[in-house]
């Protein structure tokens, strides 16, 4: 069973990124949101354990949005155990722990160790249980560990991919480095401190002209102010050149008005 059109060039990245198990899935829809999500995260291991409608089905690959490959390597376990016989440390998604003595984490928590075990090779799972019910007593007695997210108590409801997506993003976020905040520049350049003051002397020497600092006493704090200005918010040089266009603008139309009369 393949996608229809192949789907996204998708492939493990890394050797051992955990596994994705969904314990008795109950729609082909569900699986195939979940690949999708399973992609965003860079995670591609998917098993399935007793899919209450069999496997394959169709459906799953339409609601994939071209998380194909995942869907095609997905392997499908009649049990719990055998769909984690070969891994080393396995993590179970559990958002009401039924009386049960094992470490709880966060999916951040979660995320961190599962690092900490890639880094050591070592092969790793996440239980995820049927949209419904979720996992039971015996799903977990299989798992290392719970996780449990700190959602709003007065509403922490999540749909299967929902649930798999939270985990995702965790694990591709504890490695990536992208800066918390940039400036889109496009074409052009943060200003340097150079083009600035040569749009502040341009300026500066106009508003002298038209009287705007006439006042002797508040001028340099006028000044000073107008620096702070534009100093604070990274103008670009694009930018730059439009004020200095408008600046000039300001002038000529002031001069012709002055001609005029």
């Amino acid at each position: 069973m393949t996608g229809r059109d192949g789907g996204a060039d998708l492939a493990p990245i890394g050797e051992f990124s955990p596994v994705v198990i969904l314990v008795r899935p109950q729609l082909a829809e569900n699986v195939g949101t979940t690949a999708r999500a399973m992609a965003n995260g860079g995670l591609f291991h998917l098993r399935l354990v007793s899919p209450r409608d069999g496997w394959p089905q169709e459906r799953a690959w339409y609601a994939s949005s071209g998380a194909d490959r995942i869907l095609d390597a997905a392997t499908v376990h009649e049990t719990v155990a055998d769909a984690v016989s070969d891994l080393q440390h396995v993590y179970a998604t559990c958002p009401r722990p039924r009386h049960i003595v094992k470490p709880v984490m966060t999916p951040r928590g979660a995320a961190a160790e599962l690092r900490a075990c890639e880094r050591r090779s070592l092969r790793t799972g996440l239980l995820f249980g049927p949209e419904r019910a979720g996992l039971d007593n015996d799903d977990m007695a299989c798992a290392d560990a719970l996780i449990r997210y700190p959602l709003n108590p007065g509403f922490m409801s999540l749909n299967l991919a929902q649930a798999v997506l939270v985990m995702a993003y965790e694990w591709w976020m504890y490695a990536d480095d992208t800066p918390p905040r940039t400036l889109m520049t496009n074409e052009t350049h943060v200003a340097t401190k150079g083009e600035l003051e040569n749009f502040m002397d341009h300026l500066i020497r106009d508003l002298d002209a038209c009287g705007f600092l006439r006042n002797e006493q508040k001028r340099p704090g006028m000044v000073r102010n107008l620096r702070h200005l534009f100093q604070r918010g990274e103008v670009t040089e694009q930018e730059l050149r439009t004020l200095h266009g408008v600046v000039s603008e300001l002038s000529h139309g002031r001069h012709a008005r002055r001609g005029g009369k």
